[in-house]
């Protein structure tokens, strides 16, 4: 049996409403399995906290750097509210411990529990802006996520890693890093891509993703790691 009281007792966020809170953990997958359970998924929550936590970030982040154009303003609030990101801070405080999913998701650890989790963190977001208001949803961004920033901004992580493994790879050795698709597979619908980032010949580091573009980026960013090109 989940307590959520224990969740509100770890944020210090106690729930007027604690359906609300409860709806805020509810995958559309636990609904399928639990129909007559009274309660909905949370996905409508997620589309009011997903606007909730733009709006907190970009007004942190528009105070924060003041020189910075809007691109890179931009470019840095993506960087902060990927899926990556926020499904880290999701565990970190503790919300996989309290998911209300299908047996199958259940057992699902890998990308997918990611994506779940950063929903859930959205949702969250969103449960705690209807019922505590604007001022309780911006301290609990304020606590979870936005430590983060400096450790972004310090590895330049917000600035896109095709771009910057190009800036690098011309400032260094003077070659414009190629991309090679070195492996594919699975049906049309859900593809699987592996692609290698070359400097000249060189195979320097590769990537997966489920687009070649994703995979590419995945190269790109496991490239400037194993250059050391991140600090």
């Amino acid at each position: 049996m989940i307590k959520f009281s224990d969740f509100e007792k770890k944020t210090k966020i106690i729930f007027k409403n604690k359906d609300l809170l409860k709806q805020a953990f509810i995958h559309r997958s636990y609904i399928n399995e639990n129909e007559n359970s009274g309660f909905s998924h949370n996905e409508r929550l997620e589309f009011l906290g997903d606007a909730v936590l733009e709006l907190i970030v970009t007004n942190f982040l528009y105070k924060k750097y003041p020189d910075y154009t809007e691109g890179e303003l931009t470019a840095l609030r993506s960087a902060l509210v990927n899926a990556v990101i926020i499904s880290d801070i999701a565990l970190k405080v503790g919300m996989n411990n309290y998911l209300l999913l299908s047996k199958g998701e259940n057992k699902d650890t890998g990308k997918a529990r990611q994506y779940i989790l950063a929903n859930t963190y959205e949702a969250y977001v969103g449960a705690v802006y209807l019922d505590q208001g604007y001022n309780a949803a911006e301290k609990f961004i304020t606590n979870s996520l936005l430590p983060e920033t400096e450790e972004i901004v310090n590895k330049k992580l917000w600035r896109d890693a095709k771009s910057l493994v190009q800036e690098k790879a011309q400032e260094f050795i003077g070659v414009t890093p190629s991309y090679k698709v070195l492996n594919e597979s699975g049906p049309d619908h859900e593809k699987n891509f592996t692609v290698g980032i070359l400097f000249g010949e060189d195979l320097i580091a590769s990537g997966k993703g489920k687009s070649k573009q994703e995979a590419a980026q995945a190269a790109a960013e496991a490239a400037l790691k194993a250059k050391n090109w991140l600090d």
